[in-house]
């Protein structure tokens, strides 16, 4: 691995903080950068954001964002639609739903022993082996293991606390104050589109860079 893989948490729009966090890790030709998901949504520019994830070669991973989009596009059912789903929608071009297309599930770096992912895995599970619907949502795990979103299942325990690897995990989806970071995972999710910060993990270093969200898109 001759440069750095520099990962960044949920960017939901903020392409103005996106641009600015590029500009901080002074990106070169040789470093891999990985978006975690969610790259759409919520934020002032969604297309601005996918422009600069193409420009800069990103290897974005799917997002349950990017996920409702595309099933909504495929089906044209408008039950699908949640939040700024449909603002969103018609503001992308061709070019934007090719990226989307293209997302991966995860992204495995085995020299690091590291594998990126948007939402998560449940906790003894081969984590290869388990679907968009699981690894893209995965927030809590209630108490028969099943994987919850947090506001479904407020008393279930956080995948990570319970996620003992290998491999370590970094991922988004989850919206924290602060970046998660435990023995085997990291959570890169700060909350940017609701004022708080985007984040960005760059291996192997494991040093941290983050900018301020200019202010409060979405509550």
């Amino acid at each position: 691995m001759n440069g750095r893989i520099i990962a960044i948490g949920d960017i939901h729009g903020c392409h103005l903080e996106f641009a600015e966090l590029l500009e901080r890790v002074a990106l070169t030709p040789d470093d891999q950068l990985i978006l975690l998901g969610d790259l759409v949504n919520r934020g002032p520019d969604s297309a601005r954001v996918i422009d600069l994830a193409i420009e800069n070669r990103a290897l974005s991973l799917l997002g349950n964002h990017e996920r409702r989009l595309l099933e909504f596009r495929r089906t044209g059912d408008r039950s699908l639609l949640k939040e700024t789903d449909e603002a969103t929608s018609n503001q992308l071009r061709p070019e934007h739903w090719a990226y989307l297309e293209k997302m991966p599930l995860t992204h495995e770096v085995p020299e690091l022993n590291t594998v990126f992912v948007h939402g998560g895995f449940i906790p003894n599970e081969t984590w290869s082996k388990q679907p968009a619907a699981v690894v893209t949502r995965i927030q809590v795990i209630d108490e028969e293991g099943r994987p919850r979103k947090r506001a479904d299942c407020p008393d279930g325990r956080l995948w990570a606390d319970c996620w003992n690897g290998p491999p370590f995990v970094v991922y988004g989806h989850t919206p924290r104050p602060d970046i998660y970071k435990l023995k085997w995972s990291v959570g890169l999710d700060t909350a940017c589109v609701m004022g708080g910060h985007l984040t960005a993990y760059l291996l192997p270093d494991r040093r941290f860079v983050q900018v301020k969200a200019r202010r409060r898109y979405f509550s």
